[in-house]
């Protein structure tokens, strides 16, 4: 940042300090309360850390992470301009898609909308009862008064800049004004491609898995014995795991880390545990994923994966090295899918379009609500 002429600084040892233990839960609702209380420790930093941020620097605007529950409500409470970037499926309640988070597919026909109408409250309460008093605590503590619903938490700021499209992202009728989709906002720390890619000559397979551990390394194991046969070269990172306890076969290699751009310029398919990063990363080149989603927002990635024909959704509780192959073999078919989401995540523009979202709102000063 610094070396782009940007003025850029850590936030505080105490927010990084604090990791998500959601993995640790036997289902969805316990997951859902450790992560809220995981969102909620972070708060108690990064509000104060953004707020004495603001005296420092004296900013024109913000733009906060839709995660940083602290520094949403210090932004708002500053009262200047700013915006919130949402790099995950948003989980704004709309009457065209299913109620969030089970990652069930979009409803068809009568049917399907007498699902969505019966299990909304059900899912829904569960997150209210779970979210609201958290994220009251965190905006009584900057002078914010409560929500009245969860959903409101991503109507406040004056601008979302929603990083997805469609078709990856589901249609729907009655977005809000302010959220402006501009597809993922695709970066590599620079670096050279490794040596070693130059020596693969055949198709390759990514595998990669969460940067916030979740104890999804079995899903790396799965792919190696899965593909260990077939006439692909299986590069896999565990930014989060221990590459060095694993079974790696002579078509294999593994590492903690390395830049996926240039990976995925050769890869024929991308298997992940679903998370959106390594997802629309994938797709954005228009390689097909294989998703098999360990939790969190994962479920929803999957599903989106699925239903844009762009690959295929393997549930983690089904993962076996068997069943994941036939998943993977039948991703590679799906090129196409991916080929059209590529071109939607192009049209809607990118780090440009947001840049460009970010800068009218910086022309309307806060005073009115973006109009695009």
């Amino acid at each position: 940042m610094q070396a782009r002429g940007f003025h850029a600084a850590p936030i505080s040892e105490r927010v990084e300090g604090i990791s998500l233990d959601d993995w640790r839960a036997s289902n969805p609702r316990a997951a859902l309360g450790r992560a809220v209380r995981g969102f909620l420790a972070r708060a108690e930093h990064d509000g104060p850390d953004l707020r004495q941020a603001i005296v420092e620097v004296q900013p024109d605007a913000l733009l906060v992470d839709i995660n940083s529950w602290g520094g949403l409500a210090a932004a708002e409470a500053w009262g200047g301009p700013w915006a919130t970037f949402c790099p995950y499926p948003l989980a704004l309640p709309s009457r065209d898609v299913p109620p969030f988070g089970p990652g069930l597919a979009p409803a068809r026909g009568s049917l399907g909308r007498l699902r969505d109408r019966l299990l909304r409250p059900i899912v829904s309460g569960t997150i209210e009862r779970t979210m609201l008093p958290a994220l009251t605590d965190v905006r009584q503590r900057m002078g914010l008064s409560p929500l009245t619903d969860v959903g409101e938490m991503f109507l406040k700021p004056p601008l979302v800049i929603y990083m997805t499209a469609e078709p990856f992202e589901y249609l729907r009728s009655d977005w809000p004004r302010t959220v402006v989709m501009v597809g993922p906002c695709d970066w590599d720390p620079p670096a050279p491609p490794p040596s070693w890619l130059e020596e693969i000559t055949g198709p390759i397979v990514l595998v990669t898995t969460s940067s916030e551990f979740q104890d999804d390394g079995r899903l790396v194991q799965a792919a190696l014995e899965a593909l260990s046969a077939d006439p692909f070269t299986i590069v896999a990172t565990m930014p989060a795991g221990d590459p060095t306890r694993l079974a790696v076969p002579v078509n294999a290699r593994v590492e903690r880390f390395i830049p996926h751009g240039a990976v995925l310029d050769r890869a024929v398919c991308a298997v992940t545990h679903g998370g959106m990063g390594a997802t629309q990363k994938a797709l954005a080149r228009g390689v097909p994923v294989c998703a098999v989603p360990f939790g969190r927002d994962q479920l929803e990635v999957a599903r989106r994966v699925e239903v844009a024909c762009a690959g295929t959704r393997l549930p983690a509780k089904r993962l076996t090295p068997d069943r994941l192959r036939h998943k993977v073999l039948e991703a590679v078919s799906k090129a196409e899918g991916a080929k059209r989401v590529a071109d939607g995540f192009a049209a809607a523009g990118g780090p440009r379009a947001a840049a460009d979202a970010f800068e009218k709102q910086l022309i309307c000063c806060g005073a009115c609500v973006p109009k695009w």
